[in-house]
């Protein structure tokens, strides 16, 4: 076949090819073949067609006999290379760069674009494969090949930094050529770009093992060119530390690379290495850990290593092996010497262990640490110094004499110091020798001083050295020192350090750098009791009152012992206003120890809580309250009679008594205080008294301090209160300046003149001035004016001077200053007083208004009265009833109970108003309060006669008994008396002869001839007297006085015979009064002693005794019945106590006077309160069925007692009630409305009884069904009941308690209102209390099932805030816990309240009450997974043997697992 055959069918293999016919192309190649062996073309033909058809092997075999035919031609190349590219065999990749290579030799005399990227392929085969030679050669030739093009510097330049970019990993001298090659190509010399290329080299030459000749001409070469820059010495640094090498050249660089760089880690470090050779070890240490934070070397780290072993810092040299170790573990050449100098270091702290494990990695072979406890060893460790260290530590410790000897101890240290001046342990213990034995402070400062800067991690030292520095007044080293040591200390360490700077900042009253330090200090040791109180001490001088307490409360749980932090507890307690919880914490230290500043804490509380009781009219509280805080302020003063404050207190606690009424004003004070022997009783002062008292103490504490202007303050507000006081006792004082008035006007003109600046002072002396005896009143408004221009916002002084403008009759200036006081103060009631008696002047409607709004700010004795004076006016005027100003002022307003309850307090610190009296018993009787109004008309007769009387004004007191009909026995009885008290014998012996012809009863008769006996005996008719004491013996009910008055006339004028005839008719009379009793016996006495029988009358005497503890059993009836109410009160029953209870107590007091009916009443509430717990606790009652028998024996016990009526109906009311509870409780409905039904038929309108039947029906229809829905009417006829009883306060609860079980909690809210409403009028306490808790309980049901809103939570929190004003309550406080519990139940003031309950130490704290909180606590700790806290809480259980609480705990568990 011809050359034309191949040919065409080489084309037609081609035309294949193209037309992606590979198998057809492969024919016409084996065509070609067969004619010609060796035809190059039909052989690459072949091998594409193949790769195509994915016939691997035949394609290589084509394409390596193409190669072979001609190896200089790119087509079989090429295919090779497209083959290999293709193909993902190892084998083929293995070959793939010689390809590369050699396509890259035939492309680079055709066609350079293709070589070069040739060259970019093989390029990323080496720079993947890491063949760094290889890499080099192809970029060499790639540059090489660009350098013949002819192409431009920059594009060369880019290509020698992209080929150092590449090789950077290699480390080779190609790189080293390439970037001296592109140093000099880059233009301009010098440059950034050269500047850059540099840098490179010199960074490749810090890693290149280069001859030394060479790098310093280099460095020298570009620092020519670039003299402010550091690279270039770093790299010869570099060169340096790496060979060691640290001769003067070497110092020379690393000085200027420190002068162009200093903050360059390479020369401080061989700074470092050079100063470590020289034994320079401190240097060493700052220049080498400079270095070492810059850059980390492990040349650095073994150097500074070294230097800390040579200076004795072992820990340091041990933290710096483990960095070196531990960073650079790879250089196998430094390990084994950073392994020995640690282990030394661990050896030389006395960690045997840790350099045991050390020196088994160093060398397992070696045994000189494991063998004898390191004694092989020791003598390679210790040294010289360290010798002569221990021998002097051991005299040291041998004891006093060896430490006194200075050729001992002391010699020893000094050597120890001398061979090593680097030893701080020697410094310190020759620091403890110049402190203790030579006392000389200085030298032993400077000693620790060193010690400390050796080492400083000796904490003694350090101490001691700042100690010592504060001692000698040196602050600034003291504040360096600590400096020094908190900046290096991490978090827990350097207590010392940090709580002595804390006491520091402290001291200069930088109080937030001081609660920072302290804070640090508890860091480092949290139970460190004394730190607490310091943290405690600088929260409170910065104000954090919460915070303070909580630090101090921490330190008492730390160390009980400590007064000081309870102390502080309770001052804190008392700055937030919680006086009762004060008191309580003073109270724990003053009945360990007399401490004076909590006795004056105790003091002071007592008198705040006196204060407020007194602001709310509770005179008898706070007497008693201010009895306490005098003993308590005695105590301290006796124990420090030289404190001005504790007398300035006593002169308060002494004054403050002038606020309450004269009658109640009776203090039991100690009798040296009172100015008696202080060897008698303490006596018990009236109200002139004790302000007298008060005098003497503010000037006890003048003497003390004469300069104080607010002493001179009080003293002259205590002489103001006494001309009060004298003036309400006198009249005289009304109408001339007192003398009391004056020395209280020189005592606040001497405080304004030591303190003119203080506005009190001003207002206080216009107050006096302006007061009745003195009425300067142009120095009154001077005084005020002047306290305004001190302080402008100054709502007393406007006040006043608003009232001295009213005294004065100027109507519009007086209603502008009181307007102003309530611009500044709209809370300050006298300014609205003062705008009501405006009001009231000027005839306007606002006037009851303003008076109401007086009384609702608080209660203020003017207000009150104006108040209660517009609202009986406005009742005795009947013409206006059906006004609408009298619906808004007296109905919707509730007026007529508002003014009474606020009239009730103004009588009860007023008792000498008969207007007021008058006002009171009006509004009883319009609120049915019979007894209270019959109290208040009477107290008006007895202060009208009381105060003539005491006056003086007995005519007036004639005059006024003359003006009435003189038909009533009391009206003349009282105008006899009233003559009497004249000196009127004979018109009173008158008076009471008519008195007597009015007398009804044999009684009355007795009583007036006993008093007409006594005024005829006055009188000097001694046979009258005996005539009219006679005749009163015959009266069929004589009387014990008469008798008496015959027996002691008999005694007077040495009659025996007449006093023996009374005397015996009086003994007949067995009366039972203690009184009379003692009379008699002292007369028998008295009549056997005028017989001369001196030893009967010790006998009757005995005899006496022994008789009334026999007959008269009454006060211990009383006693124990009184006890077992108070028990009953308690809730003590049998479940509680078996022997101490209420129902045994009551059983003994039937058991002493079985025909008391109130006793056998009490046996009966304490049988129902018996079934009541047994119900409770699921057991069953063993007292039922009593309810009939004991209602018959009350009953029949009544008729046959000489009681009052009423307090007989009263006494059958409540039985009745009790008897039908107790019926109810027992489920015997029948019998329960039998009862009432049969009482009502003997008394069809009686109230109470017709509510019992009503509460027994709605039991019955509750019980019907399971979900019972009363009918309106039936609510309307319950609601009607209660209406018909409204003082009965356990109706309303009752009627609540039936709205709540309909669903009706708005209606029950209003009868719980309504209850507490009541309660506060009748001033019941215990029906205040509950009706507030039953409110809380009811708003609780809401909030525990999810209610939104916030209304119920407001009402619970109200309702418990209330009930804790009262008094503490444990359920109140559950109640807040668990509204806390369900509004926050993960919060941390959820687990306060909660375990505030539980956890309680108080004998008496209800059981319930506690169970309940574990309860909710254990819900509380479960949700927050706090196992700590339960495994508290189930020991606590435990321990008070509370099993449903741990049986709670087991399911809980199980639903949570």
């Amino acid at each position: 076949m011809s050359s034309k055959e191949v040919k065409a069918a080489l084309k037609s293999a081609r035309d294949a090819i193209k037309n992606k016919e590979f198998k057809e192309a492969l024919k016409h190649c084996k065509t070609v073949l067969k004619l010609e062996k060796s035809n190059y073309n039909a052989w690459v033909f072949i091998g594409l067609a193949a790769c195509e058809l994915e016939q691997t092997d035949q394609s290589l075999t084509a394409y390596k006999k193409a190669i072979e035919l001609d190896p200089e031609q790119l087509l079989a190349w090429q295919g090779l290379a497209n083959l290999y590219e293709k193909t993902d065999q190892w084998d083929f990749k293995v070959e793939l760069p010689n390809v590369y290579q050699k396509l890259v030799e035939l492309y680079s005399s055709s066609d350079k674009n293709k070589c070069y990227d040739m060259i970019k392929k093989l390029s990323d085969i080496y720079q993947s494969d890491r063949e760094q030679l290889k890499l080099a050669k192809v970029w060499q030739q790639l540059i090489q090949l660009k350098e013949e093009d002819g192409v431009e510097k920059k594009e060369l330049v880019k290509l020698l930094k992209d080929m150092i970019q590449l090789l950077s990993e290699g480390l080779n001298e190609t790189l080293i050529a390439a970037f001296e090659k592109a140093m000099a190509l880059v233009e301009p010399v010098p440059g950034e770009e050269h500047k850059k290329i540099s840098r490179f080299i010199f960074l490749i030459f810090l890693q290149l093992p280069c001859e030394e000749a060479k790098i310093k001409e280099a460095c020298e070469s570009v620092l020519s060119l670039y003299p402010n820059h550091s690279y270039p010495l770093e790299v010869l640094c570099g060169h340096y530390l790496k060979t060691g090498n640290m001769d003067e050249n070497a110092v020379s660089c690393f000085s200027r690379l420190q002068d162009l760089a200093p903050n360059s880690g390479l020369s401080h470090l061989g700074l470092g290495t050079k100063s470590l050779q020289e034994g320079r070890y401190n240097d060493a240490i700052i220049n080498l850990t400079k270095g070492l934070k810059q850059m980390s070397l492990s040349t650095g780290w073994c150097s500074l290593a070294e230097a800390q072993f040579k200076t004795h810092r072992y820990s340091d040299c041990a933290v710096s092996c483990s960095q070196g170790l531990c960073r650079f573990h790879f250089e196998a050449e430094k390990e084994p010497s950073m392994l020995a100098l640690k282990g030394r270091a661990y050896l030389n702290k006395g960690q045997i262990d840790r350099a045991l494990q050390v020196n088994l990695r160093l060398n397992p072979c070696l045994t000189c640490f494991s063998s004898q406890k390191c004694k092989t060893y020791s003598p390679l460790i210790l040294q010289k110094c360290e010798y002569y260290f221990l021998l002097g530590k051991l005299y040291w410790e041998m004891g006093p004499e060896t430490r006194k000897d200075r050729s001992k101890a002391h010699t020893h240290f000094l050597k120890a110091a001398k061979f090593d001046p680097h030893l701080g342990c020697a410094f310190r213990y020759l620091g403890h020798y110049y402190r203790e034995v030579a006392g000389d402070r200085g030298r032993a400062q400077g000693c620790y001083k060193k010690a400390f800067e050796l080492n400083g991690d000796d904490n003694e030292s350090g101490a001691a050295s700042v100690d010592l520095s504060i001692e000698q007044g040196d602050m600034e080293t003291a504040l360096r020192i600590l400096q020094s040591v908190t900046e290096k200390a991490t978090p827990g360490s350097a207590k010392w350090a940090w709580m002595r700077r804390g006491l520091y900042y402290l001291k200069v009253e930088q109080h937030q750098q001081a609660v920072a330090d302290l804070q640090a200090a508890l860091r480092a040791d949290p139970e460190d009791w004394v730190c607490w109180e310091c943290l405690g001490e600088a929260y409170l001088k910065r104000r954090s009152f919460t915070a303070a307490l909580k630090a101090f409360s921490r330190a008492h749980q730390l160390q009980p012992s400590s007064i000081y932090s309870v102390y502080q507890a309770a001052a804190i307690k008392q700055t937030l206003g919680k006086f009762k919880e004060a008191a309580a914490e003073y109270l724990l230290i003053t009945t360990k120890q007399d401490y004076v500043p909590a006795l004056k804490g105790l003091g002071e509380c007592q008198l705040s809580l006196a204060k407020s009781l007194m602001e709310d009219c509770r005179d008898g509280g706070a007497i008693d309250l201010i009895e306490k805080a005098i003993q308590n302020l005695f105590r301290a003063v006796q124990l420090r009679p030289d404190l001005s404050c504790l007398w300035k207190l006593l002169g308060d606690a002494s004054t403050a008594v002038s606020i309450v009424s004269p009658n109640r004003a009776q203090v039991l004070v100690p009798a040296s205080l009172a100015g008696l022997d202080s060897s008698s009783q303490a006596n018990r002062l009236n109200q002139v008294q004790m302000l007298k008292v008060g005098e003497r103490c503010y000037a006890r504490a003048l003497k003390l301090m004469p300069e104080a202007p607010s002493l001179w303050y009080d003293l002259g507000l205590n002489y103001y209160r006494q001309a009060a006081c004298q003036s309400a006792l006198t009249e005289e004082n009304q109408n001339s300046p007192s003398q009391d008035l004056e020395k209280a006007q020189q005592c606040l003109k001497k405080s304004i003149m030591m303190d003119s600046g203080n506005y009190s002072y001003w207002n206080t002396l216009g107050v006096v001035s302006m007061n009745k005896g003195l009425e300067n009143f142009a120095l009154a408004q001077h005084c005020f004016i002047k306290s305004i221009q001190v302080e402008p916002n100054n709502v007393v002084a406007w006040t006043n001077l608003g009232t001295l403008y009213l005294k004065k009759e100027n109507i519009e200036l007086a209603h502008e200053a009181f307007k102003i006081a309530q611009s500044l103060e709209p809370l300050y009631v006298n300014c609205w007083i003062g705008q009501a008696l405006i009001a009231e002047g000027v005839g306007s409607y606002d006037t009851m208004d303003l008076f109401r709004h007086t009384t609702e700010l608080s209660t203020h004795m003017e207000g009150v009265k104006g108040y209660a004076y517009w609202v009986c006016s406005t009742m005795l005027d009947k013409s206006n009833r059906n006004t609408e100003l009298y619906r808004y002022n007296i109905v919707q307003m509730n007026a007529i109970s508002a003014a009474q309850v606020a009239l009730s307090k103004y009588t009860e610190r007023i008792q000498s108003d008969p207007e007021a009296f008058t006002m009171l018993g009006y509004l009883n009787e319009h609120l049915h309060l019979n007894r209270q109004a019959l109290q208040a008309y009477q107290r008006i007769c007895t202060i009208h006669f009381i105060s003539c009387s005491n006056l003086g004004q007995l005519e007036d007191a004639v005059r006024a008994y003359k003006s009435t009909p003189l038909q009533d026995l009391s009206d003349l009885v009282g105008l006899a008396l009233a003559y009497c008290r004249s000196g009127l014998l004979q018109e009173s012996i008158a008076t009471y002869e008519r008195a007597l012809a009015v007398a009804s009863s044999e009684k009355e008769k007795a009583y007036l001839l006993t008093a007409l006996a006594l005024l005829q005996h006055r009188h000097g008719n001694l046979d009258s007297a005996k005539t009219l004491l006679f005749k009163c013996s015959m009266l069929k009910e004589p009387i014990s006085e008469s008798l008496l008055c015959l027996c002691a006339l008999g005694l007077v004028h040495s009659d025996a015979t007449l006093a023996a005839a009374a005397l015996a008719e009086l003994l007949k009379q067995d009366s039972t009064s203690e009184g009379v009793v003692q009379q008699q016996c002292l007369l028998t006495c008295a009549l056997l002693a005028l017989r001369g029988s001196y030893v009967a009358v010790q006998r009757e005497a005995s005899r006496a005794v022994h008789r009334y503890d026999k007959k008269n059993s009454s006060p211990q009836t009383r006693a124990l019945l009184y006890s077992g109410l108070n028990q009953l009160a308690t809730g003590r029953h049998s479940g509680e106590d078996k022997y101490k209870n209420a129902l045994k107590t009551i059983q003994r007091a039937v058991l002493l006077c079985p025909d008391d009916p109130a006793a056998w009443a009490a046996l009966m509430a304490a049988c129902h309160i018996e079934n009541t717990s047994c119900y409770l606790s699921g057991s069953a009652p063993c007292r039922q069925s009593l309810e009939h028998t004991l209602m018959s024996v009350v009953s029949m016990k009544g008729m046959l007692t000489d009681i009052e009526r009423p307090l007989a109906q009263s006494l059958e009311g409540w039985v009745l009630q009790q008897a039908v509870t107790g019926l109810m409780m027992e489920g015997q409905l029948d019998q329960a409305e039998a009862l009432c039904t049969q009482v009502l038929s003997v008394s069809p309108e009686h109230p109470a009884v017709l509510l019992s039947l009503r509460q027994v029906q709605c039991q019955r229809l509750l019980l019907a069904s399971p979900e019972p829905v009363l009918p309106e009417v039936v609510l309307e006829q319950l609601n009607k009941a209660v209406l018909m009883n409204p003082t009965n306060l356990g109706a309303w609860h009752w009627l609540a308690d039936v709205y709540r079980s309909q669903g009706l909690l708005v209606q029950a809210v209003m009868a719980y209102r309504q209850s507490l409403q009541l309660a506060s009028q009748l001033g019941v306490h215990s029906y205040q209390v509950a009706s507030l808790l039953r409110l809380a309980l009811l708003a609780l049901g809401p909030c525990m099932v999810g209610v939104t809103g916030n209304d119920w939570k407001d009402l619970v929190m109200e309702a418990t805030t209330e009930v804790l004003k009262l008094g503490s309550f444990p359920v109140a406080h559950l109640f807040q816990a668990l509204l806390q519990f369900v509004d926050k139940m993960n919060s941390r003031e959820t687990r306060r309240l909660l375990e505030r309950l539980v956890y309680t130490s108080s004998q008496d704290f209800p059981v319930t009450v506690a169970q309940v909180a574990s309860w909710y606590l254990l819900r509380h700790l479960h949700a927050k997974h706090d196992q700590e806290l339960i495994d508290v809480l189930l020991q606590h259980a435990k321990k008070k043997d509370d099993q449903r609480l741990l049986v709670f705990h087991s399911l809980l568990t199980r639903s949570s697992s």
